[in-house]
């Protein structure tokens, strides 16, 4: 195992982090950010080895105005350590480190939210440990409840061939030659919305401060197979939120819609999002996950935020404009005896335009 010190991190951020660290799990070293102040905690899990904890970039600074949020390096990437093993990954040790980094920060319940590959730990965090779970969000589950997109299988790992294309790049041999064509590929279908060249420019970056080596470590690792993963479906008892793209081309489109059906989630799907609509609609999905942890943590409904009446329009909630009351509001002109004006003249076309217009 390779221990990685504190790199220089980017300092160009729209929120720092309050506190980060390093959470033991195991003899591994996990990297953690805390940001914001509170009891009610979101805890957002990294996806995979692939990126590290910046993923999450434009949900910390919205999310922690209203929650305290945690950030994780996942093994194999960012500030955590690298195993050089396949069973230092799989859905196991990532529930483990989750545990780690809450015992590390002293939270003793949160909401988390769980991206793709991460989903099989996410399910054994929730059930085995569902004292620390208010709530948790799915976000199009990489879990083996429904048959894969078929562009993706028949795809051999370890077979040295002749060309890569399309999803043959995900092989051993091209990540040796041309990780960066991988990754190039892989995000650029993650992310299929138009205008989305930093997602990905971030994505690739993020994706080659890792390794080939540590990625397919992840690859070898154990994953979960679909009796154990639909017994775990049924044993979770926190609320639960699934999300699901309706142009995703990494995940099958009825991924989500599965899941709910089998745990009873709420399911919300996002029209015209890919496989990232953290990344491709922030907005949206930063407005659907605070709604989702308020409700998980019980906080009293808000009211809707309070709006200026609009003075352009002549009327608003029935009450006359500025400009209408003003003129109410003026003293009435004394009337005065005035001559009847001499009626005018109607005007009649030149005779030339009655022909024309005749014509």
């Amino acid at each position: 195992m390779s221990l990685i010190a504190d790199a220089g991190r980017d300092h160009s951020r729209a929120l720092s982090p309050q506190e980060s660290g390093y959470a033991d799990s195991g003899g591994v070293r996990i990297g953690y950010e805390v940001f914001g102040q509170g009891e009610e905690t979101l805890l957002l899990l990294p996806p995979w080895s692939i990126v590290h904890s910046r993923f999450w970039k434009a949900q910390v600074p919205y999310l922690a105005r209203h929650f305290r949020v945690i950030t994780i390096d996942p093994r194999g990437s960012g500030r955590s350590d690298r195993p050089d093993t396949p069973a230092g990954y799989g859905p196991h040790k990532d529930a483990a480190d989750a545990i780690a980094v809450l015992d590390a920060t002293g939270t003793p319940r949160c909401v988390f939210v769980a991206h793709c590959a991460i989903a099989g730990g996410a399910l054994l965090l929730a059930t085995e440990h569902p004292e620390r779970v208010v709530g948790a969000v799915f976000m199009t589950p990489a879990l083996p409840i429904s048959p894969p997109r078929p562009e993706r299988t028949g795809n051999d790992f370890e077979a040295v061939l002749p060309h890569y294309e399309g999803w043959a790049k995900s092989n051993r041999h091209y990540w040796q030659q041309d990780f960066r064509g991988y990754l190039e590929f892989f995000f650029g279908r993650g992310v299929p919305e138009p205008h989305s060249t930093k997602q990905i420019e971030d994505a690739i970056g993020w994706g080659l401060e890792g390794s080939p080596d540590t990625l397919a470590l992840t690859i070898e690792a154990p994953d979960m197979d679909e009796p154990t993963a639909r017994e775990l479906m049924g044993r979770v008892r926190c609320p639960l939120l699934v999300t699901q793209g309706d142009e995703d081309l990494l995940i099958p489109g009825d991924r989500g819609a599965v899941f709910a059906e089998a745990t009873g989630a709420e399911l919300v799907e996002f029209h015209g999002a890919g496989h990232l609509p953290n990344a491709g609609h922030p907005v949206p999905f930063n407005l659907m996950l605070r709604d989702f942890a308020e409700r998980a943590w019980q906080r009293p409904r808000r009211r809707p935020p309070w709006r200026r009446p609009n003075r352009s329009s002549p009327s608003h909630f029935g009450r006359p404009s500025r400009q209408l009351r003003h003129r109410r509001l003026r003293p009435t002109r004394q009337l005065r005896s005035r001559p009847p004006r001499r009626a005018r003249r109607r005007h009649r076309p030149r005779p030339q335009c009655r022909r024309a217009l005749r014509t």
